[in-house]
């Protein structure tokens, strides 16, 4: 058997009564001791007020003594070893170079480990050393591997966050049998995006005080500290074309001079705003709000950029991306009417009550053989847009509307008792813009009722689709009230389509295409059926309303109702992750699928607008496809896509806009932050480190603790002597009582 060599020694209690009953002795021995001596206050000899007390005292000790049971505790002690926690940053920032042109962070890191590892030889001889890597979270690593892996140095940076007072506090709790913090050595660059994001604050010096224990901190790519950078791009998510979008950009700056930086906003290669701020010196950080106004609606990629200057430790940060969808702010509706009815009234109201309308009515009440005996400016009501409208924007009327048409704008035309065959309007520039001709050998109006019925167009296009479901919308268009009667027109254009028809034939709802503007033909001025009588019959006014919604969205092309649609899979793209990828979803111009059409994608940058090929695929028998896009470097992209049949002919293109750039603030903000290793290091009385500096000469705390391997007890009250002496002292006082008169 192994012989235990005891080096410490303790007197200990070895009574099993619990406290309180030892307590409680006590008490009542006190008690006994005080009533005694209240009993003999009356004795005149102060020898024997004495030798009684001191008799009952000796005889409370000795009973005391009994009941604590007193002994010694032989004890096999050996100090505890303090442990040093040595933490090393393995966040994805410290793959960037630690100096312009050098190794990367975390090569100088390693390479700093392997040079000191008899340093942390040495320092194992009093402590234990524990090593982690830490981002986010603490990982335990062996040094001897590390050391000798410099050269895969960047495979260890993976994390996507540094949290450096998180991973303090986890290694300070990651001890394991009770054993004290000696201290801490940290290796980083400093560049903290949790806690320490906006450096010290108190919470934080809060949270270090409780380690209780120094920290050591060596900045890595310290050198580097020059660096300029855009932290933080906020822009709503849309905006309204030709309104004013403001931009606010964050710009920090460290290792500058006072310095005015010009500030940039890019769009396919064009700069549409630019701002000076002033950063460096006593303002490391500085917020500049730029503004522009976008000219035409899309969906369109920007880039913030600031100049890279000479010696920055990052060119990467210079520069930010985003995505804007530009939205119409209102929609401009011109209604010219020949002459009120119940179906201007009911049209005039649902477009004054939609908010995204700006309505501009002309009623014109007289017709040209009026003799008004006035000049043509008193024959307004009220101030009129004519010069606006007639001359700066339509040219003249016919061939103004005509060539606004062709150049992307939007003309329907309603029937009545002046409309189509019945107007004078038969080959002019009006005429060959719309989708039916004008030209009628029939009476103007046939007042035959009509039900209208959707055409196989119909049932596809948007503006005829009432309600979700083929069958469904169907059925609501049949249940409508019937129409009074239809204008007559010629034939309908080979480049149109007829969404509804009357059951004999004759077309009721015509659409069509001219250059890049749209056109429609509703031959009945009684649409308002759909709402009034509609109503009287407990169908309500909702056909009608969604009706007239839907043309004006699709005439004024309406992104949601375009038949091609390309979308990027997510708006933002990691550097390095999966490659960018477009589904697009293409139809013709009568909606239906485009099945085997041939598709083209094109990208141009914020700063390159020169398309270049990037992609192609053929669409499937339901009209979609997936162009995968190759790698890209960070930037903001522009794609458009280019669908043709496979007989070559166009069926349209569509665009997207994405934004390749790292989404967290671990690549975003990569820049080196010593100051903020300096104030740990001084929050915690440690201090901060040189690439030179001996680790085994830094003083670290090394508080005293023992661990008792075993134990061994004696006792020291159990013999025969202690109980004699307390029945002779009780005997000695009861017979000196009884002598005295006291018993």
């Amino acid at each position: 058997m192994e012989q235990v060599h005891y080096n410490a020694w303790r007197i200990t209690s070895l009574s099993t009564l619990p406290g309180w009953v030892l307590l409680l002795a006590c008490a009542t021995l006190c008690a006994a001791i005080w009533l005694s001596f209240r009993g003999i206050r009356a004795e005149p000899s102060a020898l024997r007020r004495r030798i009684l007390v001191g008799l009952r005292v000796a005889a409370g000790a000795l009973l005391l003594v009994l009941l604590l049971e007193p002994g010694v505790e032989l004890r096999a002690e050996s100090r505890v070893r303090a442990r040093i926690a040595l933490l090393l940053d393995t966040s994805r920032s410290m793959r960037f170079p630690a100096a312009p042109g050098g190794p990367s962070r975390a090569e100088q890191m390693l390479g700093w480990l392997k040079s000191r590892l008899p340093d942390l030889s040495a320092l194992a001889s009093r402590f234990q050393i524990d090593v982690y890597g830490f981002d986010k979270e603490l990982q335990p690593q062996d040094p001897e591997k590390l050391a000798a892996s410099v050269g895969q140095a960047d495979q260890l940076a993976q994390g996507a966050s540094t949290d450096i007072l998180g991973a303090l506090s986890s290694a300070a709790a990651a001890g394991t049998g009770g054993r004290p913090l000696a201290g801490l050595l940290v290796a980083s660059d400093g560049a903290d995006n949790a806690e320490l994001i906006e450096g010290m604050t108190p919470q934080a010096s809060d949270e270090l005080q409780k380690l209780h224990a120094p920290v050591f901190a060596l900045p890595i790519g310290a050198q580097a500290v020059k660096d300029l950078s855009i932290d933080r791009v906020a822009v709503d998510d849309f905006a309204f074309v030709r309104n004013q979008v403001s931009v606010d950009v964050m710009v920090s700056a460290r290792g500058f001079p006072a310095t005015d930086v010009p500030l940039v906003i890019k769009r396919e290669g064009q700069i549409v705003a630019q701002k000076m701020i002033r950063v460096g010196g006593n303002t490391q950080r500085a917020k500049a709000r730029i503004s522009f106004v976008p000219d035409r609606t899309g969906k369109f990629a920007f880039q913030v950029a600031a100049p890279v200057y000479e010696g920055e430790a990052l060119a990467q940060n210079n520069s930010r991306s985003f995505v804007l969808k530009v939205i119409r702010d209102r929609v401009r509706v011109v209604l010219v009417v020949g002459r009120p009815s119940w179906d201007v009234r009911f049209l005039r109201q649902l477009l004054k009550r939609d908010p995204n309308v700006d309505l501009i009515s002309f009623f014109i009440l007289r017709t040209p053989g009026d003799d008004t005996r006035s000049s043509q400016d008193e024959l307004s009501l009220i101030p009129f847009p004519t010069q606006e409208i007639f001359q700066e924007q339509l040219k003249t009327f016919d061939d103004g509307i005509a060539s606004y048409v062709r150049e992307g704008g939007a003309l329907a035309v309603i029937g009545g008792e002046q409309a189509f065959s019945a107007s004078d309007f038969g080959g002019t520039a009006i005429d060959s813009v719309l989708p039916v001709s004008l030209t009628s050998s029939g009476p103007p109006v046939e007042e035959t009722p009509a039900q209208v019925r959707l055409t196989d167009a119909g049932k596809r296009h948007p503006v005829t689709e009432l309600v979700a479901g083929v069958a469904a919308n169907e059925h609501a268009w049949e249940r409508l009230p019937q129409l009074p009667g239809l204008n007559t027109v010629g034939p309908v254009k080979d480049s149109a389509q007829t969404l509804l028809t009357a059951k004999d034939g004759r077309p009721v709802l015509v659409v069509g295409e001219v250059g890049r503007g749209r056109t429609m033909a509703l031959t009945t001025d009684a649409s308002w059926y759909w709402s009034f009588v509609a109503a009287g019959q407990e169908m309500g006014p909702r056909a009608y309303e969604t009706f007239w919604h839907g043309a004006i969205r699709w005439l004024v092309r309406d992104p949601a109702l375009t038949p091609m649609r390309v979308a990027a899979e997510r708006t933002t793209f990691e550097p390095g992750g999966d490659p960018p990828a477009l589904d697009v979803q293409v139809r013709g111009s009568d909606y239906g699928a485009a099945a085997g059409a041939q598709l083209r994608a094109q990208l141009s940058s914020a700063e390159d607008a020169t398309p270049r090929p990037a992609g192609q695929a053929v669409a499937g028998s339901d009209g979609t496809a997936r162009i995968p896009l190759p790698p890209l470097p960070p930037g903001a992209y522009k794609a458009v896509v280019t669908a043709q049949r496979p007989d070559g002919g166009e069926v349209g293109q569509a665009e997207e806009a994405f934004v390749v750039q790292p989404s967290g603030a671990e690549l975003l903000q990569p820049a080196p932050r010593p100051d903020v290793l300096r104030a740990i290091a001084e929050a915690t009385r440690g201090r901060v480190l040189d690439e030179e500096d001996r680790l085994d000469t830094l003083p670290f705390r090394d508080p005293e603790r023992v661990e008792v391997g075993q134990r061994k007890s004696h006792p020291l009250w159990d013999r025969w002597g202690v109980l004699a002496a307390l029945c002779c002292i009780v005997g000695v006082e009861w017979t000196l009582r009884r002598r005295w008169g006291y018993a």
